[in-house]
C-alpha cells in the first residue's frame, strides 16, 4: 500500500503542478484553491502516508490503513472536482458534493493518524 499510495501522490503532484503552470500561463487564477489543496492534500500528505506505510509495515496491515486509503482516494478527487465545478459556475449541488468529498478524506486522514498514534511502536 505504501508505494501505490506514493504513485498514486506523483499524479495528484503532476496534476497539481499542472494547474499551476495552466494559472500562470492564463494570468486566471480562480482554481487556486484546487492547486493547493491538489499539492497538499494530494501530493504531500499521501507521498508522507505512503513513507510512513512503508516504513512501517505493521501500520499498511491495519483495518484503519486501509479505510484511510480508500476514503482519503475517494474523497479526494470527489471535493476537488467539485470545488473546481462550483468555482466555475456549476449548480449548488456541487458544494454539497464538495463538503462530503472534504468529510471522506478528512476521516481518511483522522485514520491515518490514529494509527500512527496507536501502532507506531509496536
Amino acid at each position: 500500500m505504501g508505494k501505490t499510495l506514493m504513485k498514486i501522490s506523483v499524479i495528484y503532484f503532476m496534476i497539481g503542478i499542472s494547474f499551476g503552470l495552466y494559472m500562470s500561463f492564463t494570468h486566471v487564477f480562480t482554481l487556486t484553491s484546487v492547486h493547493v489543496h491538489l499539492n497538499l492534500v494530494g501530493w504531500v500528505s499521501l507521498a508522507l502516508a505512503g513513507v510512513f506505510y512503508h516504513l512501517y509495515p505493521n501500520l499498511e496491515r491495519s483495518g484503519m490503513a486501509k479505510a484511510h486509503f480508500w476514503l482519503h482516494n475517494i474523497g479526494l478527487p470527489i471535493m476537488m472536482i467539485s470545488i473546481a465545478t462550483a468555482i466555475l459556475g456549476g449548480p449548488e449541488i456541487f458544494f454539497l458534493l464538495a463538503t462530503l468529498g472534504g468529510v471522506m478524506t478528512v476521516l481518511g486522514v483522522l485514520l491515518f493518524g490514529f494509527n500512527v498514534l496507536l501502532r507506531l511502536d509496536k
